[in-house]
Order: structure tokens, then C-alpha cells, then sequence
């Protein structure tokens, strides 16, 4: 018996020094890190900033790779340095603000908000917008001749949906939007795997997804963005978010980040994706190769 409680004492001594370890924002094998949401669009922008940094400074980065909320926590407690977040995703659902179509005063008053409450810094807009995409097939846009959100609530309780956990839970997601425009369907939304969103909508195992409007799978497989014709949602810039303390400590990140500043259309955005997604092309190549072509290498 005492063998056995010892091998017990042992092994949760173990775990809890792994847990440490792991949990440690200390334990770091380069001078900052930066941080991804999960899905590949995350993945290009990580990338992209920290060639960046990389190319621009002395300083080495470790990527990091986390899931949708996950990645603010882990701002907050200093376990990574800086992600590029979405403008409306920070206002709306972690500042509990209410929806400012604006996208000027939304980005001041999150910077503000987000200076004073978090001591983190809100850089400007890498140029684009990606905001939440409600797709259906090209089919069913033609034969219910819908192109707006108002237009399909006629047809939903016809339709089934699929979307991601996130849409279903967020503020500014599924629950107010179906509020919004009156959307009922034939049966509660399933809850998917983003990277399988797409392909159940092509096998008509869904007739409605939620997808990102910067997407590159959009055009490609000729499916219809339904216009969000009551403005529900806010604006998407996708903006660098760093700690002030990193920023305090390695001022040189900002000058690095400044020429990425609206270098990024939505079209490039669109483009990017489907190189890594559709041709399955390695994200650091693709990364690398776009920052040749703004000339910043």
C-alpha cells in the first residue's frame, strides 16, 4: 500500500511540474510570441507578423497556435505577446459594447477602451475587413431568388445550417442574428468543424453556413454571400494587438508593424487563403513571397 501511495505522490509530482512548465509564460525559447486563432487565415496573418518582426528586428518569435477566445486570455495573462484580432470580435464580445457600424469609431474607442482597460496596444488596420460571410449554394440563391439575409428568412425553415461552435456562442453571432432577421430553420444548426464547413454545404448536408467573407473557397465553388442588408454586424478590421509591456520593453516592433499598415486588401486576403488552403501551398512560402511583393524584404 505505501508502494502504491508513492507511485500516486510521484505521479501527480510530475504532473503538476509538466503543468508548470507548460503553463509558464516565463519559459520561452525566444523573445516574444505570437499567437494564432486556429484557422488558416490566423495562420497567414501569425506568419506575416512575425517574418515581419523577424526580418525588421534582431528579435526571434515563437508561433503559437491557440483557439478562437483563447487567444485574448492568453494576452491578458502574458502568455503571448500579440495576435491579430478582428476590430467588431473585440468590441462587441470582449468589451460587451453595442454594435457601432462605424468603422472609424470603432476602432478609436477600442484602442481607448482597450488601452485603459487592458494596458494593450490596438495597431491600425492591416487594410482589410473580415467580417461574417451567411453562404448558401449558388443553386438556392437562384432558385429562391434571394440575396439578402432578409430575403432568405422566408426560405430558412426550408433549410438547414451548420456553423462553427464560436458563431453558435458569441454575442455577436447566431442567437442575435437570428433575432435580427427573423431566421428559422428546419432543424437547430448543427455545430462544425470549420474546416469542414464547406464541404458538407457542397454535399448538401447543410443549405446555410457561416462562413468569413475572406474566404477563398467562396468564388471558387460559386457560392452567394447574402448581404447583411440590417448592417447586424460591425465592423471586422483585422488589427496587430500587442501587450504594452512587450512594446515598452522591444520598441522597435512597432516601427515593423507600421509598414504592414493597410497593405492588405481583401481581394490579397481572399488570395492567400485559397494558396494555402486550395493549392495546399507551405504558409511560410506564401508569407515570404507576399512580403517580397510589397517589396518589405
Amino acid at each position: 500500500m505505501r508502494k502504491v501511495i508513492a507511485l500516486c505522490l510521484l505521479t501527480l509530482t510530475l504532473i503538476w511540474a509538466i503543468a508548470s512548465c507548460t503553463s509558464n509564460p516565463t519559459g520561452r525559447s525566444a523573445d516574444l510570441i505570437v499567437a494564432s486563432k486556429g484557422f488558416t487565415e490566423q495562420d497567414i496573418l501569425q506568419e506575416l507578423i512575425a517574418q515581419q518582426i523577424e526580418n525588421k528586428t534582431d528579435l526571434t518569435i515563437d508561433r503559437r497556435r491557440l483557439v478562437g477566445f483563447v487567444a485574448h486570455k492568453a494576452l491578458l495573462s502574458g502568455q503571448i505577446d500579440g495576435y491579430v484580432e478582428y476590430t467588431g470580435t473585440a468590441y462587441v464580445g470582449y468589451l460587451q459594447q453595442k454594435v457601432n457600424p462605424d468603422p472609424a469609431a470603432t476602432y478609436q474607442q477600442l484602442r481607448q477602451l482597450y488601452a485603459q482597460k487592458f494596458d494593450l496596444e490596438v495597431m491600425p488596420s492591416l487594410g482589410f475587413q473580415n467580417t461574417f460571410a451567411m453562404i448558401v449554394r449558388g443553386e438556392s440563391a437562384r432558385a429562391a431568388n434571394v440575396k439578402t439575409l432578409s430575403e432568405a428568412a422566408q426560405y430558412s425553415p426550408q433549410w438547414r445550417a451548420g456553423f462553427g461552435y464560436e458563431f453558435l456562442e458569441r454575442e455577436d453571432g447566431f442567437p442575435g442574428l437570428a433575432k435580427a432577421y427573423g431566421l428559422k430553420f428546419a432543424a437547430p444548426p448543427e455545430t462544425m468543424d470549420l474546416g469542414l464547413i464547406y464541404r458538407a454545404l457542397m454535399q448538401k448536408k447543410v443549405d446555410f453556413i457561416a462562413g468569413n467573407s475572406t474566404d477563398g473557397q467562396i468564388a471558387r465553388l460559386g457560392l452567394v454571400v447574402l448581404e447583411d442588408d440590417k448592417n447586424y454586424f460591425p465592423p471586422y478590421e483585422a488589427v496587430p494587438i500587442f501587450r504594452q509591456a512587450t512594446l515598452r520593453k522591444y520598441p522597435q516592433i512597432e516601427g515593423a508593424i507600421a509598414e504592414l499598415v493597410g497593405k492588405i486588401s481583401s481581394q490579397e486576403m481572399r488570395e492567400l487563403n485559397y494558396q494555402v488552403e486550395g493549392e495546399l501551398r507551405d504558409i511560410k512560402e506564401v508569407v515570404r513571397e507576399y512580403l517580397q511583393s510589397k517589396n518589405l524584404i
